[in-house]
């Protein structure tokens, strides 16, 4: 264990969040994506996993210690529910209490169409395969910057 880091944050999930540059991105999925097919086109190559975490344990852990990109570009999108791209299912609306949390603001998410969503995450850096359990579970994070202390 290591002080001032959540305990769900192992060490795969570390050593990409670390090694993830700005504008990099990342997919936080549930248990239905096909995070194996996907994941081997990613920078990393193999999936990593969360799998005893909800999406939206797994996403406060990773925001606790991964800086989102700023307001100017998108950095925060929900897969889309398929017919029903406005609608924001239960498990998308506690992920988004905790973008919200960590942001200290509002960071409304942006929708990503269902196919759209897939060809995005075939190009992140890494998938991070959690045990959420309902649809809809699957998020697109943009890495940002800490600027340098003083800026």
């Amino acid at each position: 264990m290591l002080k001032n880091l959540d305990p769900a944050l192992n060490a795969d999930v570390l050593h990409a969040l670390r090694s993830m540059g700005h504008g990099d991105t990342l997919v936080v999925s549930d248990t239905n994506f096909p995070s194996d097919s996907v994941a081997r086109q990613t920078v990393i190559g193999r999936p990593l996993s969360m799998a005893n975490l909800s999406a939206a344990q797994a996403i406060r852990a990773i925001l606790s210690v991964l800086p989102l990109d700023t307001p100017l570009q998108n950095s925060a999108g929900r897969m889309e529910v398929m017919g029903a791209p406005g609608e924001m299912p239960a498990v998308q609306s506690e992920v988004q209490a905790e973008i919200d949390r960590a942001e200290g603001k509002p960071s409304p998410m942006y929708g990503i169409e269902r196919f759209a969503f897939y060809d995005l995450a075939k190009k992140a850096y890494c998938v991070i395969s959690t045990g959420e359990t309902r649809f809809y579970g699957c998020f697109l994070f943009t890495k940002g910057v800490i600027p340098p202390a003083g800026v």
